[in-house]
């Protein structure tokens, strides 16, 4: 399981230790209301802990919680996952952050970091990411990834924003 750092995040494989810190962000209204619409129960963010370690062990990568080096608190998570869950599908990343820590350019420090992990580790050919339509903060930091708007697609029970790039757009954004 690969733990990855920027220069504020140390990006750690989630785990049973970092259950306070996940709870905490899941359960805010404001975090979880383009997500699931609702807030987490301790056994919706215990579950999500679980189907997470199975799937690093499954597939190499799978979730990590953003863990602020300053504070070493739990301030967001973020994957590189099997759109859809489905193995058949691209890679897609995403992110959620505990509100406290928005507009603070955390979102855009993770999702390089792990972009770089899917097209240097796992030499994806391309990644996606998915965003309900008013989501314009979590859209924002997918144009500054370099990610070009794909459409609208139905992911996870929604109608939602599709951005994405290819392996040659990332290695021309790194030059």
């Amino acid at each position: 399981m690969t733990t990855l750092t920027t220069a504020r995040l140390r990006l750690e494989p989630m785990n049973d230790s970092h259950f306070d810190g996940l709870f905490h962000m899941n359960s805010q209204v404001e975090v979880m209301q383009y997500i699931t619409g609702k807030p987490d129960t301790p056994e919706d963010t215990q579950a999500m802990i679980e189907r997470v370690k199975s799937r690093w062990i499954e597939y190499g990568f799978s979730w990590w919680s953003f863990i602020e080096t300053e504070s070493n608190e739990v301030i967001g998570a973020g994957c590189i996952q099997h759109l859809g869950r489905d193995p058949a599908n691209p890679l897609e990343t995403g992110w959620r952050l505990r509100k406290e820590s928005w507009n603070k350019g955390y979102a855009s420090e993770a999702a390089q970091a792990m972009a770089a992990f899917a097209f240097e580790n796992l030499k994806a050919e391309s990644l996606c990411a998915v965003c309900h339509q008013d989501n314009h903060g979590s859209a924002h930091v997918m144009k500054k990834l370099g990610m070009r708007y794909r459409g609208i697609e139905r992911w996870y029970d929604m109608d939602t924003a599709v951005y994405s790039m290819g392996r040659a757009d990332w290695l021309a954004n790194q030059a």
